[in-house]
């Protein structure tokens, strides 16, 4: 793609321009240090391990980092890196529990956070904003990554959305149901996820009752959460899904309340797609539990669920072998997440599948962040970062659980690929870097301390600050787009006086940035 021009004025006859205010803060103790010296020049490992190395980080992590390649080298390599983040509880993670800390609405329970509401102490809608915000945070800042990939997924597939009011007062939750089984067993989190609270309100399983029963979250475990649109059920394996959920109830006045109502359950035989119970018990919850396992264990959810996760790790149109390879994977582990996402990036189909996806505007900002060094600190006013953050993530699409739908934000990189994405994440790229905003209560390293030493050619330079913002050098493309854009061939040797100007170094960063080499994942 073009390289975004950001030239006020003739790059080759470059005058001095007043630079912004940095704020320089205290950085997290476990957090990158600001460099305070030139970066040395890169000397990279072979470049098929380094690039298989890059790759893996870059589809299991929010974005490369020197930390993370420095934590990927000292596990063994990428590959045990990722092994070891199956395991997050043995991940040491302070950075994030520092975060954690921030935000007091992680510690009360539904019936608090309903009570808040209702007496104006603090409304639901801002505590979802929060919720987002501490999602953003652990994204950017948790040494825990792919327990926040997975997260992500497993949220978008089991949808709750923060813009459901009634819901909201569960869906913290609802988070904590996510993140407690994100890397377990698919069976465990299915049958957690779809009897919780949040789920009912969101889906009306909270009004269903055996005279009425509601179908809305009968057909949508069926359609969204297990065997997929082209399943194969029926309208009666529908209905029948319903009736197995019945009795799961949440009430919303005059106050918080969520129980199971044996006198709402529906009894009497169901049947569904194989699965079948008397159903003879008031007390349904036995049977929707078993019904829960029969189908996360399906072949077609198998199916379902591997192609999923193949579109989103792996490329928009996996093939029969991957899926195959992948779901197999998951029906003999029992269902286990760690050993169907094992399958997958052992399959030789991910390997060949470099920069085969592209970010989403969430993705692409949280990128941009950790790319450019940035570290938040604990929000002290509306303007602190951390806040001020909400709006700029918001208006560029893709927020944290915002999706309305039940089936979640889109997988495929065609949804993302318009003009208008294209330019907004320009733009994101220009004000990120150049630190316009937000900036209060962070550290904003400034990017001259990322340049080699100098004198040095321009490709020398582009080199190190690409290894440094992006994990590799620019390659021959991208090197030239920035070269056309700054007006110096690549073999000039440039001074510390031609760069020590504002603009160059913006475009040298908001180049890299804006190409292939950060757009895709």
């Amino acid at each position: 793609m073009d390289a975004l021009d950001l030239a006020p004025h003739d790059w080759r006859h470059p005058r001095p321009l007043r630079r912004p205010r940095v704020i320089l803060r205290k950085t997290p103790a476990s957090a990158s240090p600001t460099p305070t010296s030139p970066a040395p020049s890169p000397t990279p490992p072979p470049a098929a391990t380094r690039e298989s190395s890059l790759h893996l980080l870059r589809r299991f992590t929010h974005g490369i980092t020197p930390d993370l390649l420095a934590h990927a080298t000292a596990a063994g390599g990428a590959r045990s890196w990722f092994t070891a983040q199956l395991a997050p509880s043995t991940v040491p993670d302070p950075v994030g529990d520092e975060i954690d800390g921030w935000f007091a609405f992680l510690q009360r329970t539904p019936e608090e956070l309903y009570t808040r509401s209702r007496n104006d102490t603090e409304g639901v809608w801002a505590v979802m904003w929060d919720l987002a915000r501490w999602t953003v945070c652990r994204r950017l800042s948790s040494a825990r990554q792919l327990q926040e990939m997975m997260v992500d997924f497993w949220s978008n597939h089991l949808n709750v959305p923060v813009g459901n009011d009634d819901a909201a007062y569960a869906r913290v939750d609802y988070d904590k149901v996510i993140r407690a089984n994100a890397l377990g067993t698919f069976e465990h989190l299915l049958q957690a996820a779809v009897v919780h609270p949040a789920m009912g309100i969101n889906l009306n399983n909270n009004v269903s009752t055996k005279k009425a029963p509601n179908e809305n979250l009968g057909r949508e475990l069926l359609e969204l959460h297990t065997v997929g649109v082209d399943g194969g059920y029926t309208e009666a394996d529908v209905k029948a899904s319903a009736r197995i959920l019945t009795g799961y109830r949440v009430d919303l006045w005059p106050a918080y309340k969520a129980w199971y109502d044996t006198s709402r359950h529906a009894t009497g035989t169901v049947s569904v797609m194989g699965f079948s119970s008397p159903n003879t018990s008031a007390d349904g919850r036995a049977v929707t539990l078993s019904y829960l396992s029969y189908l996360a264990k399906h072949p077609k959810t198998a199916r379902h669920i591997a192609r999923k996760l193949c579109v989103k790790f792996v490329n928009d149109a996996p093939s029969d072998s991957l899926v195959t390879a992948v779901a197999n994977a998951y029906t003999s582990s029992g269902t286990s997440i760690p050993a169907t996402l094992l399958a997958m990036i052992d399959h030789p189909e991910f390997s060949s599948s470099v920069r085969a996806k592209l970010r989403n505007p969430m993705e692409d900002w949280i990128a941009t962040v950790r790319a450019l060094g940035i570290v938040v600190e604990r929000p002290t006013t509306s303007s602190s970062f951390v806040n001020a953050m909400h709006w700029q993530y918001v208006g560029l699409g893709a927020a944290p659980y915002a999706w309305s739908a039940p089936n979640g934000y889109p997988n495929e990189g065609a949804a993302w690929a318009s003009a208008g994405r294209m330019l907004n994440s320009f733009n994101l790229h220009r004000t990120m870097a150049a630190h316009y905003w937000p900036k209060d209560d962070a550290t904003l390293p400034d990017l001259h301390t990322y340049l080699p030493a100098l004198p040095a050619t321009l490709q020398q330079v582009l080199d190190t600050v690409g290894t440094r913002l992006l994990g590799e050098t620019p390659g021959s493309v991208v090197s030239a787009s920035v070269a056309a854009l700054l007006g110096w061939p690549l073999s000039k040797r440039v001074t510390a006086r031609e760069l020590n100007y504002y603009w160059p170094i913006i475009a040298i960063a908001c180049t890299l940035l804006d190409s292939p080499l950060h757009l895709y994942r």
